[in-house]
C-alpha cells in the first residue's frame, strides 16, 4: 500500500511536470535561485571553522578585516538568488495551474450530457477552483521550500562529514526514523487532503443550490433550515482540517525531538577524551551548528510535505476527470443543411441508473416542412425526444433518422447546426442583449440581430433601457421577466435560421398580449421548417399537421386536432380538462 501511494504521488508530479513544456527556462531558472539560495546559507556557516581557529586566534588576522565583505556580498548574493527563486517559481506554477484549468474548463464543457447529470455543479466549480490553486501551491510555494530546504539540509549534512564524518556518522542514524514518519504522515495528509477537497465540492455545491433558490427560501422561510444545513457541512469541513492540523502539529515536534536525541548524542561523543584531542574549537562549533540549524528546515519540510500532499491529491481529483472521456463524436457525415425529414424507427431509451423506460419501441415520421407537437403528462417522454434528436443521449435500441441517415453517422457539430431550440428553462448569459440573440449565430451583422429582436418583440423592452439593445442584462437574464426573457431565447432562435426548430414550452411565461406576438412569430418562423413542439396548453397547438399523444414512454395517440377530438381518446380527455368542457 506505502508503495502504491508512493508511485501514485510520483506518477502525479510527472505528469504535473508535463504541463511545464515551453517554461522549463523559467523552471531552471529558479531551481539555480533555490540551490544557490541554500548554497550561500551552507557557504556562510562553512566560514565558521577558519573565522575560529585562524581568525579570532590571530593566526590569520586577514580573515576578520575580509569577514564584513564576505557578508556583505554572501546576503547581496542570497537576496538576488531568493527573487530568481521565487518569481521565476511564481511565473512557472501560474503558467502550469492557468494551462490546467483551461484544459479542466475545456474537458468538462465537451463531456456528454450523462456526465453532467450525475455530476453537481458546484463540484465541478471546486474543482476548477479550489482544486487547481492546491496544485499552485504544491507547484511554487511547497515545490520552493522542498528544493532550497532540502539541498540546505544536503549542504549541511555535507559540511559536517567533511569536517567530521565521525560525529556527523551518529546523524545519519536519525534518517531512517525520520523517513518513517514522512511517509506515514504523507500518506495521512494525502487522505485528509481528499476528504477536504470533497467537502469544498459540498459546500460549493450547497452555497450556489442557496444562493440560485434564494427567492424560494425567503419565500417558504427556508433560512434557519440552510443556516443549519450550511452549518453542519461547515463544520465538517472544519473537522477534516483540523485533521489535517493535528497529524502536522504531531510530526514538526516529533522529528525535531528525534533530531535533538542525534544533537544530544553528539555532543557527549564530542565530550569524550579521544574525540577532544582531535576537534578545534571551530570544527566543533561548525559540526554542532550545523545540527541545530539543521532542526528548522527538518521542520519546514516536513509543515511543507502537507501542503505538496494537498496538491497531489488535488492534482489526482483534477486528472480523474481528465482521463473520463469526451463526448464522443463517431459521424463521418457531413451535414450542411437537413431536407427536414425526422424518423424514429423503434426507439427505446432508458436514463442511466433507471430501470424504467423513458421511451419504449417509438416510431413516429416528420416530413419536411411539417409541425409535430408532443402532448401528454410531465414524464411521458416527451423532452427525451428532442434530447435524443440533439444527441444529448443515444437510444439503447432503434434508430432515429433525418433524411433517412442514422443520426450516428453524421458529425455532432453538423447535427447540432440543424437546430434551433427553445426550451421552458431559459438559459441566458450575462452578457448584451444583442450578444444574447445572436449566440447562435456569432457571425451574425447588427441588421439580423436587430430583425430578429424585432420579430420576437424583443424590441418593444429592449429600447426601454439604458443602452438598448447593448445593455448588459446580468446573470442568467435577471434583470429581465420571465416573458421577456423567453422572447430573447425565441429571437435567439430566430437568428439561428435552422431547417429544424424544437419549441418546449416555448411560451409558457409570457403573458396573452406577448404570447399573441409570440405566437404569429413563432407562426412565420415554422414555415418551412421541420417542428417540434412539446406543450401542455392544448391551445398553442391546434394547428400542428400532427399531434402525438404520449403516456409513461409510449405514443398512444396521433392525429390532427380534428381527428384526435373526434376518436375521444386521451387527447380529447387532455382537451376538455383544460378548456372545462
Amino acid at each position: 500500500m506505502q508503495d502504491k501511494m508512493a508511485a501514485t504521488t510520483w506518477q502525479n508530479f510527472k505528469r504535473l511536470f508535463s504541463y511545464t513544456r515551453g517554461l522549463r527556462f523559467g523552471l531552471a531558472a529558479a531551481i539555480i535561485g533555490m540551490l544557490g539560495y541554500a548554497g550561500i546559507d551552507t557557504l556562510f556557516f562553512s566560514q565558521l571553522q577558519p573565522l575560529i581557529d585562524e581568525g579570532l586566534t590571530q593566526d590569520n588576522p586577514n580573515i576578520l578585516k575580509y569577514a564584513p565583505i564576505f557578508v556583505l556580498v554572501a546576503f547581496s548574493l542570497r537576496g538576488v538568488f531568493h527573487f530568481v527563486a521565487t518569481y521565476c517559481l511564481a511565473w512557472m506554477g501560474n503558467h502550469l495551474v492557468m494551462r490546467i484549468r483551461q484544459q479542466l474548463f475545456e474537458h468538462i464543457v465537451n463531456m456528454p450530457v450523462p456526465f453532467h447529470d450525475k455530476e453537481s455543479t458546484g463540484t465541478l466549480i471546486s474543482k476548477i477552483t479550489y482544486d487547481t490553486e492546491q496544485v499552485l501551491r504544491a507547484m511554487s510555494k511547497a515545490l520552493l521550500t522542498l528544493v532550497r530546504e532540502g539541498a540546505f539540509v544536503i549542504g549541511l549534512l555535507g559540511l559536517m562529514f567533511y569536517y567530521s564524518w565521525q560525529l556527523s556518522s551518529i546523524f545519519l542514524l536519525i534518517i531512517p526514523v525520520v523517513a518513517v514518519i514522512v511517509v506515514v504522515v504523507s500518506k495521512r495528509f494525502r487522505a485528509v487532503s481528499k476528504r477536504i477537497q470533497k467537502m469544498m465540492g459540498i459546500i460549493t455545491t450547497a452555497t450556489e443550490q442557496t444562493f440560485n433558490g434564494h427567492k424560494v427560501v425567503l419565500t417558504f422561510g427556508g433560512q434557519e433550515r440552510e443556516f443549519e444545513r450550511f452549518a453542519k457541512i461547515n463544520n465538517q469541513n472544519r473537522q477534516q482540517r483540523m485533521k489535517m492540523v493535528a497529524a502536522k502539529s504531531v510530526s514538526v515536534p516529533l522529528i525535531q525531538i528525534i533530531a535533538s536525541f542525534g544533537l544530544a548524542f553528539v555532543l557527549y561523543v564530542a565530550s569524550m577524551e579521544d574525540m577532544i584531542n582531535t576537534l578545534t574549537p571551530g570544527i566543533f562549533t561548525t559540526v554542532v551548528t550545523s545540527m541545530i540549524m539543521m532542526l528548522r528546515p527538518l521542520k519546514l519540510l516536513t509543515t511543507i510535505n502537507s501542503e505538496f500532499q494537498r496538491g497531489m491529491a488535488a492534482a489526482q481529483s483534477i486528472f480523474a476527470v481528465l482521463d473520463q472521456d469526451v463526448e464522443k463524436d463517431t459521424g463521418t457525415i457531413a451535414l450542411k443543411k437537413a431536407q427536414g425529414r425526422i424518423e424514429f424507427n423503434d426507439v427505446s431509451f432508458n436514463y442511466q441508473g433507471s430501470e424504467k423506460p423513458a421511451l419504449s419501441n417509438l416510431s413516429l415520421t416528420i416530413e419536411p416542412g411539417k409541425t409535430l407537437a408532443l402532448v401528454g403528462r410531465s414524464g411521458s417522454g416527451k423532452s427525451t425526444i428532442s434530447a435524443l434528436l440533439l444527441r444529448f443521449y443515444n437510444s439503447n435500441h432503434g434508430q432515429v433518422l433525418i433524411d433517412n441517415e442514422n443520426i450516428l453517422d453524421y458529425k455532432l457539430k453538423d447535427l447540432r447546426q440543424q437546430f434551433a431550440y427553445v426550451s421552458q428553462q431559459v438559459v441566458l448569459f450575462n452578457d448584451t442583449v444583442a450578444n444574447n440573440i445572436a449566440y447562435g449565430k456569432p457571425d451574425a451583422n447588427r441588421e439580423e440581430i436587430v430583425a430578429a429582436a424585432k420579430a420576437a418583440h424583443v424590441l418593444e423592452f429592449a429600447e426601454n433601457m439604458a443602452d438598448g439593445l447593448d445593455t448588459n442584462i446580468g446573470d442568467n437574464g435577471s434583470m429581465l421577466s420571465g416573458g421577456q426573457r423567453q422572447r430573447l431565447a425565441i429571437a435567439r432562435a430566430l437568428l439561428c435560421d435552422a431547417p429544424f426548430l424544437i419549441l418546449d414550452e416555448a411560451t409558457s411565461a409570457l403573458d396573452t398580449e406577448s404570447e399573441r406576438h409570440i405566437q404569429d412569430a413563432l407562426n412565420v418562423l415554422q414555415q418551412n421548417r421541420t417542428c417540434v413542439v412539446i406543450a401542455h396548453r392544448l391551445s398553442t397547438i391546434e394547428s400542428a399537421d400532427s399531434i402525438v399523444v404520449m403516456e409513461q414512454g409510449k405514443l398512444i395517440e396521433q392525429g390532427s386536432h380534428q381527428q384526435l377530438l373526434a376518436k375521444e381518446g386521451a387527447y380529447a380527455q387532455l382537451h376538455a380538462f383544460q378548456f372545462g368542457e
